[in-house]
């Protein structure tokens, strides 16, 4: 046995079982940065980007990533998700665009994947939306920086 929860004795993969765990609220934060020029900061801050406002369907595709996480990452509970609150941030010091996610549920199993979806899904928005003026962009430093509920209890880092 690997001492791994998603694979089983013998080797194979497995959804965890999670039926004889106490229903908690849940709530985990992920966040994650775009890097990119000053002049693509600009662009995506003035709203007049080439495929129209960056903010705003980053924002409504990484709220629709977190409901669909299930679906993307193979072993991962489908769950009702209470709330998704997805909210971008110029910053002009790192010329980049900040992105913090935050998703609530009561239920058997954390939201962390649910978090770190909506957060990831909304900076490729960004990237895909602007990607024909900043090439160069990056993807930077997608974490989880707190989650409560369950039995493991609360984790915050920054």
């Amino acid at each position: 046995m690997s001492g791994l929860t998603h694979i089983d004795a013998a080797g194979n993969a497995r959804m965890v079982d999670v039926s004889a765990k106490d229903e908690t609220m849940r709530e985990a934060t992920a966040k994650g940065r775009v890097k990119m020029l000053a002049s693509t900061l600009a662009l995506i801050g003035s709203g007049t980007a080439p495929k129209g406002d960056v903010l705003a369907a980053a924002r409504l595709a990484g709220i629709m990533a977190a409901k669909k996480t299930s679906d993307l990452i193979p072993l991962c509970h489908p769950l009702a998700i209470s709330s998704v609150t997805v909210d971008l941030a110029l910053n002009e010091i790192e010329t980049s665009v900040d992105i913090s996610a935050t998703v609530r549920t009561t239920g058997r199993t954390g939201v962390e994947m649910e978090a770190l979806t909506a957060v990831s899904i909304a900076c490729l928005t960004i990237y895909d939306m602007v990607k024909a003026v900043d090439r160069g962009m990056r993807i930077e430093e997608i974490r989880v920086v707190a989650k409560s509920g369950g039995k493991s209890g609360d984790f915050v880092q920054d």
